[in-house]
């Protein structure tokens, strides 16, 4: 199966450079949110990267217009009919994604693959809740999703082999590399990385070196292009917290406890660089 039209129900940051990713690659893109206007600023922001990847001779302005002409902002999850794929990128909410793919199985063709960018939610059990098992997987993109060159497919104990051959053909033609992950929580990426930006904040919350310390000493001693905090930062606390407490609920492990500073952070709204504060302080940013 060659997917040529993709749908991406989220027009954040996420489903935003999934979107840009998708039609650069060719294919022709619709674009939702939890409205039209979502939608449009999603693109917006979109033709804001594509310009500055022009400015700086990434691309030309034709490359870039012809990007932006194949996304389509999009009001309602019916405008998905007739896309053989459609990624859901909202946020890290179980319900939320249940409600979507619920929607989304009545919509589309008998065909059409369904995937999730969760970065941490059984594929298994949200594939399950459809009519489509088979046909639904993990496509975990990274964060820039433009920039990073990383794709994690995960699948579910019922998704096909057709399945996993069409998603992984598409993120190469992303100009991806994909890793298969096992159906468990945190998958690879954030099996690894979250219990380490929790406990760069343990090392905080326990006064062992200040958010700048903490974050040069790793950077400096382990060679990482930032910080854990900063990452965090980046990341954004809640969906930390949120992955820390689907990996301790989910293997029944102390070891993936969240930090009770990080539920501090979230509980004050301080969630990093899209609220403005988090470990650091980006008001004047």
């Amino acid at each position: 199966m060659s997917i040529r039209v993709v749908g991406v129900v989220g027009a954040g940051q996420m489903g935003a450079g999934i979107a840009q990713v998708a039609a650069a690659s060719g294919c022709d893109v619709r674009l939702a949110d939890s409205g039209m206007d979502r939608a449009s600023a999603g693109k917006a922001g979109i033709e804001k990267r594509l310009a500055r990847a022009v400015s700086k001779g990434r691309m030309t302005e034709t490359e870039a217009t012809a990007i932006a002409a194949r996304i389509t902002p999009v009001g309602a999850l019916s405008d998905m009919a007739g896309a053989q794929l459609v990624v859901e990128a909202v946020t890290e909410n179980e319900s939320l994604k249940d409600a979507i793919f619920a929607e989304l199985d009545t919509i589309l063709g008998p065909d059409a693959i369904l995937a999730s960018n969760t970065s941490s939610i059984p594929i298994t059990r949200m594939g399950a809740k459809t009519s489509r098992p088979d046909k639904f997987i993990g496509m975990h993109f990274m964060n820039p999703v433009p920039i990073m060159k990383l794709v994690e497919v995960i699948r579910g104990l019922a998704t096909s082999d057709d399945t996993y051959a069409a998603v992984a053909a598409l993120a190469e033609k992303m100009g991806k590399i994909t890793v298969l992950a096992r159906d468990m929580p945190g998958f690879v990426v954030n099996r690894i990385l979250m219990p380490m930006i929790n406990e760069a904040v343990v090392t905080l919350y326990h006064g062992i070196g200040s958010v700048e310390d903490i974050d040069q000493a790793m950077k400096l001693g382990t060679n990482q292009p930032m910080g854990p905090l900063t990452l965090a930062d980046f990341i954004g606390l809640d969906t930390c917290l949120a992955i820390m407490n689907v990996l301790h609920e989910g293997t029944g492990d102390t070891k993936y406890r969240p930090c009770p500073l990080l539920r501090q952070y979230v509980d004050a709204g301080w969630l990093g660089r899209k609220s403005g504060r988090g470990f650091y302080d980006y008001s004047e940013a």
